[in-house]
């Protein structure tokens, strides 16, 4: 199994170009926002059980593989899901369609990261493997960490 280095390394190599860069640093986390709130507008079957949904048994099964990681980023991982899915609570609440609004944020996102790929010159890690799709999130949390200091 790859260790948090190890990953971090291997989607640096596709992630060089300044221009890519901020385009990932903006766009991955809006895509894990969209698509938490994608998985939180399709419905749950009814449990009594507070904010219990597809899109927060999807995080906790990414919490699990990020705890197999790293537990300081598992930390800060948990702040920004926790974020995100009360974002996805608040919009969902107050009327406007958090489906409609993530399928959007979801589309352009991606598109800014083709380009963001086509101007780096190199494919997409998740075309090597699936799993740089949670991988992404990490990679913008360390330059997180670096700029606050939490991380070498």
């Amino acid at each position: 199994m790859k260790s948090f280095e190890d990953w971090m390394k291997e989607y640096a190599v596709s992630h060089t170009h300044p221009t890519n860069v901020i385009i990932h640093k903006v766009c991955v986390p809006l895509i894990m926002f969209s698509v938490l709130g994608l998985l939180w507008a399709i419905p749950f079957p009814e449990t009594g059980i507070a904010l219990l949904n597809w899109a927060t048994l999807f995080y906790v099964a990414c919490l699990a593989f990020y705890l197999t990681l790293s537990v300081k980023y598992s930390v800060g991982m948990v702040v920004l899901g926790a974020l995100m899915l009360a974002g996805c609570y608040w919009i969902d609440q107050s009327g406007a369609s958090l489906l409609y609004s993530c399928i959007l944020i979801f589309v352009v996102s991606w598109i800014f990261q083709f380009v963001g790929h086509k101007l780096e010159g190199k494919k997409p890690s998740f075309f090597k493997d699936l799993l740089f799709l949670l991988i992404g999130p990490l990679w913008v949390l360390r330059s997180l960490y670096r700029k606050v200091g939490l991380s070498n």
